[in-house]
Order: C-alpha cells, then sequence, then structure tokens
C-alpha cells in the first residue's frame, strides 16, 4: 500500500501512531538492522533525542519539512535530517523536537497539530530518536538557524510514502561497506537515520506492523 489522500493518512495515523511520550521498550528499527555484522550496544547507552516529521498541507498532498546540515556539524554533517535534537533535562521528548524545531527553523511550537510519536529509532551514532509527526501551518516560512541549518526544503509525503521508492544503498564506512535506506528526490539525497524513520513510519501506518 501506499499514501493515497491526507485524509486516509491521518485517519492511519491517528489509530495507528503511539501516544505522546509513550515508552518503547524495543525500538523496531536501527542503523544496524541492514547490517547484522556490525554489533548494536544495549539501547539504555544511546542517548536520547527527539525530531518533527513536520507536514504542510500542499493540496492534494502533504509535503514532509525537511533540513541539510552544514558540514561543519560534529555528527551526521551534511546529511539530510528532520528538524530536531538532543533531549534537555527536564524536558519530555515532545518539548524536545518542538524546541529544536523552532530553533533550527523557526516553527512555533503551538502552531503544530500533533499526529502522533513513530517508533524510537537507533542509529549508529549512539542516538536513540523519538519522531513525532505533527502538521504545520500552510502558510508557515522556515527561518534557518545558519550554524545548524544550510538549507530546508519539501518533498512530498506521497513519494516517500510508497514503498517503491524506498531504496536499499551501500558504501564504505570505516573499512567495511555498510548498507543504508535511502530515498533520492530531485536531487535530494535522503538516507540514513532520515530515511530510515520514513520507513519505520510507512511501515508502521501501511504495513503489517501491530498497534
Amino acid at each position: 500500500m501506499a499514501f493515497t489522500t491526507k485524509t486516509d493518512f491521518e485517519a492511519r495515523a491517528a489509530t495507528r501512531l503511539a501516544a505522546v511520550d509513550a515508552v518503547f521498550e524495543a525500538p523496531l528499527y536501527t542503523d544496524y538492522d541492514l547490517n547484522p555484522d556490525w554489533p548494536a550496544p544495549a539501547a539504555a547507552s544511546f542517548r536520547k533525542a527527539a525530531v518533527l516529521v513536520g507536514l504542510i498541507d500542499r493540496g492534494d498532498d502533504y509535503n514532509v519539512l525537511l533540513t541539510l546540515r552544514p558540514e561543519t556539524m560534529s555528527s551526521h554533517a551534511g546529511q539530510v535530517a528532520f528538524p530536531g535534537g538532543r533531549l534537555e533535562p527536564g524536558e519530555t521528548l515532545l518539548q524536545a523536537a518542538l524546541r529544536e524545531a523552532h530553533e533550527e527553523v523557526g516553527i512555533d511550537p503551538v502552531t503544530v497539530r500533533v499526529l502522533g510519536q513513530g517508533d524510537t529509532y537507533l542509529t549508529g551514532s549512539g542516538f536513540a530518536i523519538s519522531p513525532f509527526v505533527g502538521i504545520l501551518p500552510a502558510d508557515f516560512v522556515p527561518v534557518p538557524h545558519t550554524s545548524e541549518v544550510a538549507d530546508v526544503f519539501e518533498t512530498p509525503l506521497s513519494f516517500l510514502m510508497d514503498a517503491a521508492n524506498h531504496q536499499r544503498h551501500e558504501r564504505e564506512f570505516r573499512g567495511a561497506l555498510r548498507a543504508y535506506y535511502a530515498m533520492p528526490h530531485n536531487g535530494r539525497y535522503i538516507w540514513g537515520a532520515t530515511a530510515g524513520m520514513l520507513k519505520s513510519l510507512y511501515d508502521r501506518l501501511y504495513g503489517s506492523i501491530d498497534t
């Protein structure tokens, strides 16, 4: 199956996404899934982070707001990413996602209609990322923080929620080939953890994962 209408997507999100700030005992997706020879550390050792999968109404479709990280970043430099970052003391996961989205691209937290929380994703860089799906105002204009965001762009949700566009790529990393998901679109290379979280969202909403 694949994305058909915005109404159908929201109905699926309402019944298949988790309640906000749910606790996942065993994340369903990790950077290690496609690399069984790459031993994953214990989940408890991962640093908590959260991202916002921001959707913007574009008529018959939603567009997903994505950023390009600067080449100067200490982790995931030059990669396509959702707005988001590490959990700070005293924050909930949702608060972290909204705070980071505000800091990075100027999203006002009170304007986000949160649909739910996706499955936690473990990255090879040591983060346990909680993605939150939320609808942004149709007239939202990004204001990127230049030290954290090199560019901001949109990709159609219908493209990302279509299994035909979920590719398996490989590249050399620390002397060995590593596999990962990629969803190239319109000159943008969406890959790694971001593509993995989108694949997880697709499987949660359109696949056979039980709620």
